[in-house]
């Protein structure tokens, strides 16, 4: 039987293709970060993976795979200056990095004569010009030109095999916008995805002759105006999403005589979000103690460890970074032993309504700062 694998296959196209392989009796194997649940079709099973952390060592459990369709992706309507380096960086990690490393993992099937079916979901903001949508554009834009080259590369090694170029624009009935995934309104483009991958295809972009062969004319014409008029489409829709696609953590602490027992809690808090916002206090007064090290030591240290995305000056209360507007986190970690304190069910009662996350790390025994003074006293 044969096997397929779909890479960020819970949902949306690659979720439509999946069930789509499945249906006409391929093994198929979905790689996603999030899971599809248990109710799942005997011949589909699901493998975690999150493409930002993984090596891609992964992909040798699925060497003989006749079937590859990467659909994993993301990207938000935004300003360039509103985007974080670390969102950046994902983004690129999965849109397009993951990608290549992908596809240069099964070239030798590509360029073998035996038939390899394989499709990538690019985007037709990478075709044209799409301000508010730049970095998003700007990683498709680099599959499109990486996939033309590996095809002419393929054609050349008089390979029948090829690299499928899904580029479509807005998808109805798919949860790239935070709808729903509809398989009634995506069954139909997954079909003809599955059509063209078999028949070695190296471009499919829907609704190409009704919509978008004029919107590339009018792109070509005057790519200025183009992207003028993009911009102010966007604007005056309410297109703009300023929140990041990434899960802020954020936590504060004096960091004085930084110990093992720091580092731990700045790994175990990145190990719960994907940017991590640390908070240093400028003293120990509100502990009433006097720090050792100065503060700008102290923030410069917590700033070289790899675990921390960005270091600020704390707040006296961790609450203010947030209605300020300082940091928009969604999960703010503490110690266990506030959990219950008058202080902290103020904070659980504010954050009720605002997705935050109040995260209380149970206290672990080893080194202390205290504990470091009084031996340092004791010399």
């Amino acid at each position: 039987m044969e096997k397929a694998l779909v890479i960020g296959g819970v949902s949306g196209i690659g979720w439509t293709v999946a069930l789509l392989l499945a249906k006409s009796g391929k093994n198929v194997t979905i790689v996603d970060k999030k899971s599809p649940g248990s109710d799942l079709p005997n011949n589909i099973e699901y493998q975690y993976v999150d493409l930002l952390t993984t090596d891609f060592k992964w992909l040798d459990n699925y060497k003989d795979m006749t079937y590859l369709f990467y659909s994993a992706g993301f990207g938000r309507v935004a300003p360039f200056d509103s985007l974080l380096p670390k969102e950046i960086e994902n983004l690129f990690a999965v849109n397009t990095l993951g990608v290549f490393k992908v596809l240069n993992y099964y070239i030798d099937r590509l360029k073998s004569s035996a038939p390899f079916y394989c499709g990538v979901m690019v985007s037709i903001a990478g075709r044209i010009a799409s301000p508010l949508f730049s970095i998003y554009s700007a990683s498709k834009a680099a599959l499109y030109r990486g996939i033309e080259a590996i095809n002419t590369e393929l054609e050349m090694s008089q390979s029948y095999n090829r690299v499928l170029e899904v580029s479509p624009g807005s998808i109805k009935g798919t949860s790239f916008s935070g709808a729903m995934t509809d398989i009634s309104l995506t069954e139909s483009l997954g079909m003809s995805i599955i059509s063209a991958m078999e028949a070695h295809v190296t471009l499919l972009i829907p609704d190409y002759e009704t919509v978008f062969q004029d919107v590339i004319r009018r792109y070509n014409s005057d790519s200025r105006q183009f992207a003028i008029d993009s911009y102010n489409y966007k604007i005056q829709g309410n297109r703009l999403n300023l929140r990041p696609q990434l899960t802020i953590g954020y936590l504060s602490g004096t960091f004085d005589l930084f110990h093992i027992g720091h580092l731990n809690l700045l790994k175990r808090a990145r190990e719960h979000c994907d940017y991590l916002v640390v908070g240093v206090h400028r003293d120990a007064s509100h502990k009433g103690k006097k720090t050792v090290i100065p503060f700008e030591e102290r923030k410069s240290i917590v700033e070289g460890v790899r675990y921390v995305d960005k270091v600020i000056e704390s707040e006296k209360e961790d609450c203010d970074i947030y209605i300020k507007g300082i940091v928009r986190y969604h999960k703010l970690f503490v110690g266990s032993d506030y959990k219950g304190s008058e202080r902290f069910k103020r904070y659980e009662e504010y954050f009720a309504d605002k997705d935050v996350e109040i995260i209380y790390f149970p206290y672990t025994q080893g080194r202390s700062s205290t504990q470091l003074r009084e031996e340092l006293a004791m010399q």
